[in-house]
Parts: structure tokens; C-alpha cells; sequence
């Protein structure tokens, strides 16, 4: 007897995993987000060294910050020196003229306090001369040379056929190179049309005449040589000295803003006085200025102190320190300022001796208030003797300015230390630049290996699919032939 199994198999396609068909995006085969983990590592590895050189770049920048504040007060300070280094500048006079209209006055430092009695005669005044009419300004007039004179100045200009119209002599005069100070203008009247030449400069000495040469003699009614007895032209005003008096006595002037007549006082003239009626010209000290310069002193001495405190001190408060808190420099600085303002002058008159002598005196705040009523009584009492306290060469302006001078110069102090300063913030910076490209190949390095990490990951995975596929086939197979063994025939 025989038996015949029937089975039904199942046939099947294998498939070994190729590495070829691995997705290669960061992170797909893993499901990791490398480049989060790769940033994270990335930064702890660099985070040390990064807060260190952030926190020297941080410190350096306010030094530099706090350094430049201090200098800037020291600019602010010194720019207020000047006026006060120089003893004339701090004294200063007011000059009042009683008729305004006749006169203006203004002063130097070399000015002496006095009454003065100003009688103006005639101002000063610049020649005027006009020429005959014509039937227009296009007029010909002549050819020929045309001399004028100033003074002992004098140009030549050539008149032809192109310009010995009226207008063209006018323009002719007017471009000259070189002339001596007269300008050439039109006046069309009734009776037609003038030539009107005005010298520019006032005085006796500014007289003009004119000559002419050559040509067809036209010119010849444009000369005006008085000298020689020759008038062609008009004159309609004569050049003149200003004719004035002062306390009685007679002076004369070129121009109407007269130096020297009296000393440290210009005088501006500007009208004739009536007849035997002069007016008062009163010079009298004037305290404004030095006031002025001295308040503004103490406002920039002030703005220095405060500063100094506020770069160099410590806020109990907010336990907040100044940037440069216990700074040598600017405790420093600041002993040797309060030794040069503490100055008393030995030999100073007047009883003003000392800045406290001003009204100048240290509170409890450490800066300096000013008592205006001391200060304006010292100004008009002993302007001299606070000229010399201030001034000079041994002056508290003077040495405070030498002070200055050497902190905040090229090569001073300040000057170095900021170079100090910039240079080190200059190696922070190529430390940072190092510590940078040190992380990107740190970050490279990892990127590199994560993703080697990924591939393998995604190899095995695809291994695992491929075998899980075997094995499920491998057991599909087996329960197809037990199925026919169960439903089989047997022959005999």
C-alpha cells in the first residue's frame, strides 16, 4: 500500500539589504536629531573658554567706556582754564556811550576805568567823482590810456574801440587787476547819463585822480588832476580824516573805527556831533565776564569730581562698584587736583589769598559750591590780586591745566592706558577668532562621526526588515505543509 502526500508550496523571492538604497539625511536612520546634539556638545565643549574671553572683552569695554567718560570731564575742565590762565583776559572793562547815535565803543583787557568827553566833528569820508553827461551809456567816449591813482597806488587801463563806451570805461575800471581801490558805476538822470567813480577806502590819502595818454584825446573829459590844475571830472566828495576831540584835545583818523585814542578802547564813529555838544563816553570795570569764566570753572571742576566718584566709588545700596573702583590713576589724579585748589597765595592782596577767599569752598558732598555774593564783592574789590591767584605762571588755572595736560595728551597717560587697553581687547579678539575655528572642527569632527553612527544604524535596520521578511516567509511555508498532511489520501 501506498501513500501519496500532496502539498502545495509556496514559492518565494529573497532579497539580501544593499547599502546602496540608504536614505543618507542626517538623523533618518537613527531618528536622532544630530544636528541639535552636534550644536549642544558643540557649545558645552567651547562654553568655558567662550563666558571666559566674553567676560575680558566685557570688562575690557568698560574700562575703555569709564576712561573715556574721565576724559572727556578732563576736556570739559581744561576748556575753561583759558580764560582764567591769563590775567588781562579775567579782568574786564564795559564802555557806555551816553549818545548812541554819535558814537560806539568797545574794549580789551588793557583798558583803564574813566570818563571821557567825545565831540565828532566830521566822519571820515571816501572820494566822490562824477563826470560830465552823456547822451547815454553807449555813448562813445574815447580811446586812448586811462591812469588812475590812490594814493601812491595807481593801475593803466587800455580804452579801444571794444569798450570806449561810458558802460565799457565802467567795466572796464571795475575788472581791472590791478586797481587801486575805486569802483565805476552808471547814473542815469534827466540830462543823461554820468560816469560815477567812489574810491573804497576813506582818509586824506585815499584821494583819486585820473589821467589819460594817447588815443584820439577823448578820454581827456574824464581827468581829474587838481594838481596840475585839471577838473574834467567832479568832485562831489573829497576824501577826509575822521576830525574828532577827546577831553579837548583834537585827533584825526583815517577811517571811522579809531584804535589808539584811548588805551584799550576802539572807538566807532558815527555821526557829526551838534555844535559844541560832545557826548560822555564812561569806562568802567565790568566783574560780568570773569563771573562767567569763573562759574563755569566751577561747574566743570564739579562735573570731574562727579565723575571721579561715580567711576571709582561703590553704591552701598545696590552693592553696585564703579568700573574703575579703587583705580590708582584716578586717585591719583585726584590728589594731586585737590593739592593744587587748596593753593594759597602768599603774597596776594587784597585779603584774596585762597579759592575760599572767591566764595569757592568744598561741601560735604565732594564737590564745590560757589557763595555769589563773596564772589562778585572779590570781583570788584580785587579783580588784580584774582588774576594773579588764577593766572600766571604759578596760578591754580595754570598748574591745573599743566595737570590736564599730561593725563589727557598723545602720550599721556590716559593716552597709554588706552592703548593698553585696545591692544588687549585686540588679543581677546584673535583668541575668540581661534576659539571659533577650534569649534568648527570640533563641530565637524562630531557631525562626521554621528552621522558614520547614523549609517550603521540604518544598515542594521535595513538588515532587521530583511530578515523579519525571511522569517516570516521561512514560516508561512511550514504552515502550507502541515495544512496538506492534515487533508492527504492514502492508497493502497
Amino acid at each position: 500500500m501506498s501513500s501519496v502526500i500532496s502539498s502545495t508550496g509556496s514559492g518565494s523571492s529573497s532579497t539580501t539589504p544593499s547599502s546602496g538604497s540608504l536614505i543618507t539625511s542626517t538623523g533618518v536612520g537613527s531618528g536622532l536629531d544630530i544636528n541639535a546634539i552636534v550644536s549642544s556638545l558643540t557649545t558645552a565643549y567651547g562654553a568655558a573658554q567662550t563666558n571666559q574671553l566674553t567676560s575680558q572683552q566685557n570688562s575690557l569695554d568698560t574700562q575703555v567706556s569709564a576712561y573715556g567718560t574721565f576724559t572727556s570731564a578732563l576736556d570739559t575742565l581744561k576748556a575753561t582754564l583759558s580764560s582764567l590762565e591769563v590775567p588781562s583776559q579775567l579782568a574786564g572793562f564795559a564802555a557806555t556811550m551816553a549818545d548812541k547815535t554819535i558814537a560806539s565803543a568797545t574794549t580789551t583787557s588793557s583798558a583803564v576805568a574813566g570818563r571821557y568827553s567825545l565831540q565828532v566833528n566830521n566822519l571820515a569820508t571816501s572820494a566822490t567823482l562824477t563826470s560830465q553827461h552823456f547822451a547815454s551809456s553807449t555813448t562813445p567816449v574815447g580811446t586812448g590810456t586811462l591812469t588812475i591813482a590812490v594814493g601812491g597806488t595807481s593801475t593803466s587801463i587800455n580804452i579801444d574801440t571794444t569798450n570806449n563806451t561810458l558802460a565799457g570805461i565802467a567795466s572796464a575800471i571795475n575788472s581791472a587787476p590791478n586797481n587801486p581801490g575805486v569802483t565805476a558805476t552808471i547814473i542815469t538822470a534827466t540830462d543823461g547819463s554820468h560816469l560815477v567813480l567812489a574810491g573804497t577806502a576813506t582818509g586824506t590819502a585815499s584821494a583819486i585822480t585820473v589821467t589819460q595818454s594817447g588815443g584820439d584825446g577823448g578820454l581827456s573829459s574824464l581827468v581829474y588832476d587838481p594838481t596840475h590844475g585839471v577838473t574834467n571830472l567832479t568832485q562831489t566828495q573829497a576824501a577826509q580824516n575822521a576830525s574828532f576831540s577827546i577831553n579837548g584835545f583834537a585827533a584825526t583818523s583815517a577811517g571811522n573805527q579809531v584804535h589808539g585814542a584811548i588805551t584799550g578802547v576802539t572807538l566807532n564813529l558815527l555821526q557829526a556831533s551838534a555844535a559844541n555838544t560832545p557826548t560822555t563816553l564812561t569806562i568802567s570795570a565790568d566783574t560780568s565776564t570773569a563771573q562767567t569764566s569763573i562759574g563755569n570753572f566751577v561747574s566743570a571742576l564739579n562735573g570731574v569730581l562727579s565723575s571721579i566718584q561715580t567711576l571709582t566709588g561703590y553704591n552701598a545700596s545696590t552693592k553696585t562698584a564703579g568700573p574703575l573702583n579703587g583705580n590708582a590713576t584716578l586717585e591719583a589724579f585726584q590728589n594731586q587736583l585737590a593739592h593744587i585748589l587748596d593753593q594759597v597765595t602768599a603774597g596776594g592782596s587784597g585779603g584774596v589769598k585762597s579759592l575760599a577767599d572767591l566764595g569757592i569752598t568744598a561741601n560735604t558732598k565732594g564737590s564745590y559750591d560757589t557763595n555769589s555774593t563773596t564772589l562778585s564783592n572779590a570781583l570788584t574789590a580785587n579783580l588784580a590780586s584774582i588774576g594773579s591767584l588764577l593766572g600766571g605762571s604759578t596760578g591754580i588755572a595754570t598748574k591745573l591745566d599743566n595737570l590736564i595736560n599730561g593725563y589727557t595728551k598723545v602720550g599721556g597717560l590716559l593716552d597709554t592706558i588706552n592703548k593698553g587697553l585696545q591692544s588687549s581687547l585686540s588679543n581677546v579678539s584673535t583668541e575668540q577668532a581661534a576659539l571659533a575655528a577650534q569649534m568648527a572642527a570640533y563641530s565637524a569632527t562630531l557631525t562626521k562621526q554621528y552621522n558614520a553612527m547614523d549609517a550603521a544604524v540604518a544598515q542594521l535596520k535595513l538588515t532587521q526588515t530583511y530578515l523579519t521578511a525571511q522569517f516570516n516567509a521561512s514560516s508561512g511555508s511550514s504552515s502550507s505543509s502541515s495544512s496538506s498532511l492534515s487533508t492527504g489520501t492514502l492508497h493502497a
